[in-house]
């Protein structure tokens, strides 16, 4: 099949097909006039690559768990694969919990503020205990953060900037 097709079937723009197959995800055999002709398992290994980087593989992940032919499938290597996956999702679990719990005792203790402090001697309160409790909590990972990114850091700073705290 053509990439327009492909493209049709797989829900995809031709451009995301044909970054697929530049870093070797995506098989694709050329005719002589130049033009890509899929097969038919393209589909298949589109909504996999798509299904998987839902669930939060890397591409370079993905490429280690993809076949070059999906009759081959490693099974040993793929649910070893899977299962790390998931402990890496709980670990990554843990640690949110972890930090939500952290930013919502620091929120509290904004909030009792004492009516005798300003604004100013209450962020150093605050300031002084988190400098203090800093050497406790487990910091995130780089990993972490970059998954973050992409799914709900923008949206928890946009709330945080938006909710109404005192001071």
């Amino acid at each position: 099949m053509n990439i327009g097709e492909l493209a049709k079937r797989s829900g995809l723009s031709q451009s995301r097909i044909r970054f697929y197959e530049s870093i070797g995800l995506l098989r694709v055999d050329r005719k002589p006039n130049g033009y890509r002709t899929y097969p038919t398992e393209a589909v298949l290994v589109l909504d996999l690559i798509a299904s998987a980087q839902r669930a939060g593989f890397s591409l370079d992940e993905i490429r280690t768990l993809l076949p070059t032919d999906l009759e081959h499938w490693e099974h040993d290597a793929l649910i070893g694969t899977l299962r790390a996956k998931v402990a890496d999702i709980e670990a990554l679990e843990a640690r949110l919990t972890q930090s939500k719990a952290h930013l919502i005792a620091v929120i509290a203790d904004i909030e009792a503020k004492p009516d005798h402090l300003s604004c100013a001697a209450n962020a150093r309160r605050v300031l002084s205990r988190l400098t203090d409790h800093d050497a406790d909590h487990e910091e995130m990972a780089s990993d972490d953060v970059r998954l973050l990114d992409k799914t709900h850091r923008r949206q928890s700073v946009k709330q945080v900037r938006t909710a109404n705290i005192p001071a």
